[in-house]
């Protein structure tokens, strides 16, 4: 075992840490630079001058840091979330989703005509080849949206081959257009497609989300106008969702993008991590959860159940948020507008119960399990005629623009190598090799 003391007055770093192996009598000075330590420095602290070095095993990552990043910043115990140090808050209030979606690509926020001419370029890019759309209708008529959206992004490389050229800007950055604009075209796509309609080609007179809404639901009439609370709505999700720190999804855009591939494939490995229940599924699973509740007067039984271990609470706690998601406060909101327009979900006043006895139990309060983003946009997807399967591609819309930001900043960092985890063997070793004549002897 190894002590470790922490050291001010550091020659290197913002201080130092102090080890001494108890194996070997050793002591080994390590920097200490924001807050952290490179592992390869652990390396260093060996048994025996052909030993390994000491590696770090931190199964999901949930101490270890994989890059720097200057996109968003988390700080989960006081409930903070900011895009590239605007806070979260003040961007769902005041900005667009493609405002957003510039802020985290670029850095900043755009001035009028930068503005004018980002928004052109994703206009303009919003239609897709016409044998993506022969592609996406040989999926089976069952198929799930999300399946359709992770391959037919995939496939999208093989329609810009160019792509793949990754260290010239501008190629970088033809990419990133492309794929913040199309992805509303195949996400409503993938959504017709499960209903057995035609498919509808964008309208390149509508905004980003009335566009994506027109998509979705036009039918026969000649323009589709969506309710421009509805519109407003959906642009606070796809602000909300754009992106959120190192998460599974966009740890696997930057592990698959290590490799140097093109964007669209890192992208899909995104769109294939969030398809997991675990990371994109969970407001689907609060629905869930609050039909089975069925009223009002069952929750405190449910409460009940959930402290004693009988019951699950979903929609509640965070792997970072040890405070109340700010998201959640902001889609709470967001859900009045809704309502207005699509009529009270029933399951509403279910939730707002529930939040509301667990707030104030300290059952919860002591385990720090507050609302988190899931908890009310499974409610607002629902009243605006979503089915469950959709729920994740609402999701991967808007978070495209949070991928492509991490991956630009990673193909971009002189420091960044292709993920090569390493491991702790566990199996046998030196095994002799008996020929199968021998071992299939009766």
């Amino acid at each position: 075992m190894a002590d470790a003391t922490s050291t001010a007055g550091a020659s290197s770093g913002d201080s130092t840490l102090l080890v001494h192996d108890n194996r070997t009598g050793r002591d080994y000075e390590i920097d200490v630079s924001e807050g952290a330590i490179k592992a390869a420095d652990l390396s260093k602290i060996t048994v025996g001058e052909d030993g390994d070095g000491l590696a770090v095993y931190d199964p999901g990552f949930v101490n270890t840091a994989s890059c720097r990043s200057s996109v968003t910043f988390i700080d989960g115990g006081k409930g903070i979330l900011e895009y590239r140090g605007y806070p979260i808050e003040q961007l769902a209030e005041q900005s667009t989703y493609l405002e957003v979606a510039y802020l985290l690509v670029h850095g900043e926020l755009p001035d009028k005509a930068e503005y004018e001419s980002w928004e052109h370029q994703i206009t303009y890019h919003t239609f897709v080849h016409e044998n993506i759309k022969s592609f996406m209708e040989g999926f089976r008529y069952d198929a799930h949206p999300m399946g359709m959206l992770l391959a037919s992004v995939g496939a999208l490389s093989t329609f810009y081959p160019e792509s793949r050229n990754i260290h010239d800007p501008k190629v970088r950055d033809m990419q990133v257009i492309r794929m913040i604009a199309k992805m509303p075209t195949l996400g409503a796509w993938a959504f017709r497609h499960a209903q057995g309609k035609p498919y509808v080609y964008p309208d390149n007179d509508l905004g980003y989300c009335a566009n994506f809404l027109a998509m979705l639901f036009r039918m026969s009439e000649q323009k589709f106008v969506a309710d421009e609370r509805l519109i407003h709505a959906l642009e606070v999700l796809f602000i909300l969702h754009a992106d959120h720190e190192q998460n599974c999804s966009a740890n696997a855009v930057r592990a698959v993008g290590s490799s140097q591939v093109d964007p669209y494939s890192a992208v899909a490995a995104g769109i294939g991590a969030l398809f997991g229940p675990l990371h994109g599924g969970a407001n689907e699973a609060v629905l869930k959860m609050l039909r089975r509740i069925g009223s009002i007067d069952k929750v405190p039984d449910f409460i009940e159940g959930v402290k004693a271990g009988k019951e699950r609470l979903m929609g509640f706690g965070h792997r970072v948020y040890k405070n109340y998601d700010p998201r959640a406060k902001i889609i709470k909101k967001a859900c009045d507008e809704v309502f207005e327009v699509t009529g009270v979900n029933p399951l509403l006043k279910i939730a707002v119960e529930l939040e509301k006895i667990a707030l104030e139990d300290d059952y919860f309060v002591s385990r720090k399990l507050y609302p988190n983003v899931d908890f009310y946009s499974g409610l607002i997807y629902e009243a605006l005629k979503f089915p469950p399967e959709m729920f994740t591609v609402l999701f991967a819309i808007p978070r495209t623009s949070g991928w492509l930001a991490q991956w630009l900043e990673m193909v971009q960092d002189p420091e960044q190598k292709i993920a090569r985890p390493k491991q702790i063997y566990t199996g046998d070793r030196g095994l002799d090799y008996v020929p199968a004549s021998d071992r299939w002897k009766s």
